[in-house]
């Protein structure tokens, strides 16, 4: 017995009628893909009891029904917590500063905005950053003060003040 074949056949024969029932259930084409995707990869695992059945389509539409209910009861707990839940604090707008600084570094190549980011964000030091990024001691270093120098041209005399944090050890 091929059971490759016979799953094969199966699913070319069933498939569209499942996602349209899926979809029918759903409403959603995405969602009832992904219930369809589920109910044959589930029928794939159980191929060889499922080959005796009489009506295989049904066990997939069964299957189906179940992972759509699973579905809507993990929504309406999600929805429950997330209603019972105070609302998130509000969150101030960014400062002047924070804004001019962001639009400036996205003004720097790429390399210098991550050494920037990693070194004064994440306080990373010049030999993290150059064990993570593959790179040498000197090129993040020299990737620090370009970046550095590039944020102060772009900021021009609005820039704040970056200290080197240390810029300079390998530490």
């Amino acid at each position: 017995m091929n059971t490759n074949g016979d799953f094969d056949d199966f699913y070319r024969d069933t498939s569209r009628r499942l996602a349209r029932y899926a979809y029918g259930l759903t409403g959603d084409p995405g969602d009832a893909q992904d219930l369809v995707q589920e109910a044959y990869a589930r029928a794939w695992q159980r191929w060889r009891r499922l080959a005796d059945y009489e009506d295989r389509e049904a066990w997939l539409r069964l299957v189906v029904n179940r992972l759509s209910a699973d579905r809507w009861r993990r929504l309406g707990v999600r929805r429950a917590r997330a209603a019972a839940e105070p609302p998130p604090p509000h969150t101030p707008p960014p400062s002047e500063d924070t804004v001019l600084l962001i639009r400036a570094m996205r003004t720097l190549p790429m390399a210098h905005r991550r050494a920037l980011a990693l070194h004064y964000l994440l306080d990373r030091s010049v030999a993290e950053i150059a064990h993570e990024t593959g790179s040498s001691i000197g090129t993040v270093k020299s990737w620090l003060s370009r970046g550095r120098a590039g944020l102060a041209a772009a900021l021009g005399s609005d820039a704040p003040a970056l200290t080197t944090n240390g810029a300079d050890d390998a530490h």
